[in-house]
């Protein structure tokens, strides 16, 4: 889903192909020779693959330098943006895997994390934003997210919800079936 706003973001023309987060025995064997680890997201560029959320995201966003969705010529605020990243991959991410105590724990230093700003990095929407949000929105309905626990996280998801590259992403996916695993 990450992606998908990105793309949306960004204004890049793409075609999507739906893959069974629930059925990955049954992944088209055309995906396989692209991505023998079969890693979703999968975005190809020029027949070559390219996977990672975090890599994706880079990608698009220096890609699409129109689209302000990194920043230019701060280092700073690209650090900030880098360090997000690497949070949200190396602890949001596998949080819920250690249990729910920890998944709770780890969300809510990255709702303190988070504060009262806007966006993640700082002033500018970001790639970072992208990828916190889907994280946040697919887990916090197992996290049990009461709005009074985690009312950064929640007030930043509500401002990705009113971004039209989101609500385009979740019109096109609810069309095509967007199948979470349990």
């Amino acid at each position: 889903m990450a992606v998908h706003i990105a793309l949306h973001e960004v204004g890049a023309a793409f075609e999507g192909r739906v893959i069974s987060l629930g059925h990955r025995d049954q992944d088209p064997p055309e995906f396989r020779g692209l991505n023998p680890e079969g890693k979703v997201p999968t975005l190809v560029i020029d027949g070559r693959p390219l996977t990672e959320v975090a890599g994706i995201l880079y990608y698009l966003a220096r890609r699409y330098p129109e689209a302000k969705l990194f920043p230019s010529g701060d280092i700073e605020a690209a650090a900030q943006v880098i360090s997000w990243m690497s949070f949200i991959a190396s602890t949001l991410h596998p949080a819920r895997r250690h249990g729910q105590e920890h998944a709770q724990a780890v969300y809510r230093l990255a709702d303190r994390r988070l504060g009262d700003r806007s966006w993640a990095a700082g002033g500018a929407y970001s790639i970072a934003d992208i990828h916190l949000f889907r994280l946040f929105w697919r887990f916090r309905g197992s996290l049990g997210a009461d709005p009074a626990v985690f009312p950064n996280l929640t007030a930043h998801h509500d401002r990705m919800m009113a971004r039209p590259a989101v609500r385009k992403t979740f019109e096109a996916e609810a069309a095509l079936g967007y199948d979470l695993p349990a």
